[in-house]
């Protein structure tokens, strides 16, 4: 292998790794503190791609793109936000929250998928980059949108940390999600903080989203491929704390990249799955974590 393509091949897994990145901790926030599995969470992927797009129609260019992120970004976080009271505080209190989660979520993301259908058609559409061009680094050409993502996805991992660990409302988010009668007993409402950690899902998911976007063409159920690497990661990770899954998606997605040139596209999903498995047998709680979840 030639070292432009190996350098290739490595920035290409890097920028793979901040989308994951993104799309994981919004499903590992959901995972800790509400403890249950988010299966709308790709839906959240594509309905946030859609209405990036839509947005692009009526402002094109750069300044249009950092508009239609934003807009996107502030929907769906709203959108996630209402959606915890009709998904998961209605059941909280049930024996079956688990099993009750599942069935909520799966009829969330199939009404999103129809919907997005609906207003906008089975059509692929692509949204506009934001910036276009080349950058040549160490004789291999790097795509300036690919490399935007990379930095959006990591000052918005670094932003999300600073409000978890910095701001009074996520550290209450974090008191909750370790203990929420504890939380509760203290004045905190938890409710309000939970539906503030499915926001926050549906944001990320969205500002992910709006990237991907960007980077290949979408449709009505292109989220079922994000949903399944963000499972993989958060698993693959574990959840022990916030960067978790952050170093997790970083290794699976040069993993993938080196697979996708080595063994093909269609191999490297196997590939992710085969390592899932391999963690799970060997330490179930994942690579980087333990037996306590926290944020």
């Amino acid at each position: 292998m030639a070292f432009d393509t190996f350098v290739f091949i490595l920035v290409s897994g890097i920028v793979l790794g901040g989308l994951y990145a993104l799309m994981a901790v919004g499903l590992a926030v959901v995972w800790t503190t509400l403890d249950v599995f988010n299966f709308a969470h790709g839906a959240f992927v594509a309905l946030g791609a859609y209405v990036a797009w839509q947005v692009t129609q009526f402002a094109p260019g750069p300044q249009g793109f950092v508009f239609a992120t934003l807009a996107a970004t502030i929907f769906m976080f709203v959108v996630g936000f209402l959606l915890h009271f009709c998904l998961i505080k209605p059941f909280e209190r049930s024996p079956n929250i688990v099993l009750l989660a599942v069935i909520t979520t799966l009829a969330a993301s199939s009404i999103m998928e129809s919907s997005i259908q609906l207003i906008w058609g089975p059509r692929e559409k692509q949204i506009e980059a934001a910036v276009s061009g080349r950058f040549e680094f160490f004789g291999a050409g790097i795509g300036a949108n690919d490399l935007l993502a990379l930095v959006v996805a990591l000052a918005a991992l670094a932003g999300l940390a600073l409000f978890l660990r910095r701001t009074s409302t996520g550290r209450a988010m974090r008191a909750a999600a370790q203990n929420r009668e504890a939380a509760e007993l203290m004045g905190f409402n938890v409710a309000i903080l939970f539906a503030v950690a499915l926001g926050i899902a549906a944001a990320t998911a969205a500002l992910a989203g709006a990237f991907i976007g960007s980077l290949r063409f979408i449709n009505p159920t292109f989220g079922a491929d994000p949903l399944m690497k963000a499972l993989v990661v958060v698993i693959f990770g574990g959840v022990a704390n916030f960067t978790s899954p952050i170093y997790a998606a970083f290794i699976l997605g040069i993993i993938e990249s080196f697979s996708i040139y080595y063994l093909g596209l269609y191999w490297a999903p196997a590939v992710l799955f085969a390592l899932m498995i391999a963690v799970l047998i060997v330490k179930p709680e994942g690579l980087f974590g333990n037996r306590q979840k926290t944020l």
